[in-house]
């Protein structure tokens, strides 16, 4: 066997393997892009529940008492957290357009400070745009040392233009334990 015909071999073998990692290499990228990807194709179709993560204005429509929404409240803690976390009711009845203001409880119980971000969905998905938070500590990053416990406040209304058929609505948090990466 001469050389010449090694040669073919080991350049398509080079173009083989650059080929691999180059496809490699973007779908590593293109991993890395679905998160910031998702959220914007969530906030322009108002899919998967996610609401505004600013605070909404003050209703000025008025409150409509002929439609009651009942508003369930779902909480959760993400795995690896060693945080408490509750609503203060599960459920309560609100008209659309009417103020409301429930709390929630977190309780860092990781034996060290940390600080936890809370994550809101809301179902089924189409009312999320409906769905009004005035205050919410979702806005924020909240800090706990070892073993404090708070209650932080939510305040929300359900807007008048919330479609007929819709009589029940479930906001979703879940509590993400961001110390390390808040750190950073």
């Amino acid at each position: 066997m001469d050389k010449d015909s090694v040669k073919p071999v080991d350049e398509r073998v080079k173009k083989g393997v650059t080929k691999l990692l180059l496809t490699v290499f973007a779908m590593f990228a293109f991993g890395f892009a679905l998160v910031p990807l998702y959220d914007v194709f969530c906030d322009i179709t108002g899919l998967n529940g996610k609401t505004a993560t600013t605070a909404a204005t003050v209703n000025a429509d008025g409150i409509d008492t002929s439609r009651t929404i009942k508003v369930q409240f779902i909480s959760r803690t993400a795995q690896g957290a060693a945080w408490q976390f509750a609503p203060e009711v599960n459920s309560i009845e609100v008209h659309p357009g009417e103020m409301k203001f429930v709390k929630f409880y977190a309780k860092n119980e990781s034996g060290r400070d940390g600080i936890a971000q809370a994550v809101p969905s809301v179902s089924p998905g189409l009312a999320a745009s409906y769905f009004q938070k005035i205050e919410c500590f979702c806005f924020n990053q909240q800090p706990l040392k070892s073993t404090e416990e708070v209650w932080m406040p939510l305040q929300f209304y359900v807007d008048i233009d919330l479609p007929e058929d819709i009589n029940e609505l479930t906001l979703s948090y879940t509590l993400y334990d961001i110390t390390d990466s808040a750190k950073s």
